[in-house]
């Protein structure tokens, strides 16, 4: 369900690539830091690979140009699939420059690229959009853009078969349900992370009971704390589905 074609070919490598996808201010930088800290806590060598895009518009003051993007993108690449080891954490991926430059300029030409590289990642986290939106200078055009980014962005992820996992959550849900996600789709990436997988079942296993404690069967299930994705995917099909027949 996890791995990629490429990840499938390589299970037995020391290598794991996730990717935090997802429109702006919906939290994947700092959930990077605490996927970080948190794989490192196991003594698993981890990479944090940052947003080029940030980098780039506090370098211009401004943000990229329509021929500008596919630099940025390229950029970002280059910094993903230079490390060759360990797990390697994703703020963005070229998909995401892919899908603004579709939103923005109408520009779907750094699509096919984007695509096959986002196929190397053995997991693809997209952040769901119950975070509140909050401003950070240039890279922010407003809360209204989100939900047709994200749209975008699953539309691209569904239609080239590219399975990926919902994130919810506010602050530390959130890194729990991302740590579940890894930890359900660990030992299927690579059978040499099975002596870590105890420890991370453990630590994991604090965080479920610490969640269960919190709602003690008082609430109600909320699709919005859930990271099924095969209910996602099927309820994304379906829309996809009424979206067609009514056109």
């Amino acid at each position: 369900m996890w791995a990629s074609s490429l990840g499938k070919n390589n299970m037995s490598a020391k290598l794991v690539r996730i990717a935090l996808l997802g429109a702006e201010s919906t939290g994947k930088t700092k959930l990077s830091f605490g996927m970080t800290a948190a794989l490192q806590s196991l003594g698993l060598h981890v990479t944090l690979v940052p947003e080029t895009l940030r980098e780039w518009c506090d370098a211009n003051g401004r943000t990229p140009l329509a021929h500008e993007q596919l630099a940025i993108a390229q950029a970002q690449a280059q910094r993903i699939f230079s490390v060759t080891q360990g797990w390697v954490i994703s703020d963005t991926s070229p998909l995401m420059t892919a899908v603004y430059s579709d939103f923005i300029f109408k520009d779907k030409s750094l699509y096919q690229q984007a695509l096959i590289e986002q196929a190397a990642f053995d997991m693809t986290l997209v952040m769901g959009l119950d975070l509140e939106w909050v401003p950070d200078g240039l890279q922010r055009d407003g809360a209204h853009v989100r939900e047709s980014v994200d749209t975008l962005l699953r539309h691209a992820l569904h239609t080239a078969g590219l399975p990926f996992k919902v994130i919810y959550g506010q602050s530390e849900a959130r890194l729990s349900a991302a740590l579940m996600a890894i930890r359900d789709g660990v030992a299927e990436l690579s059978p040499e992370l099975g002596q870590n997988l105890t420890s991370f079942k453990a630590i994991q296993s604090q965080r479920d009971e610490g969640q269960y404690a919190l709602n003690n069967g008082r609430t109600t299930w909320r699709c919005d704390l859930c990271s099924d994705a095969e209910c996602e995917h099927k309820l994304f099909s379906g829309l996809l589905k009424s979206d067609d027949s009514m056109n």
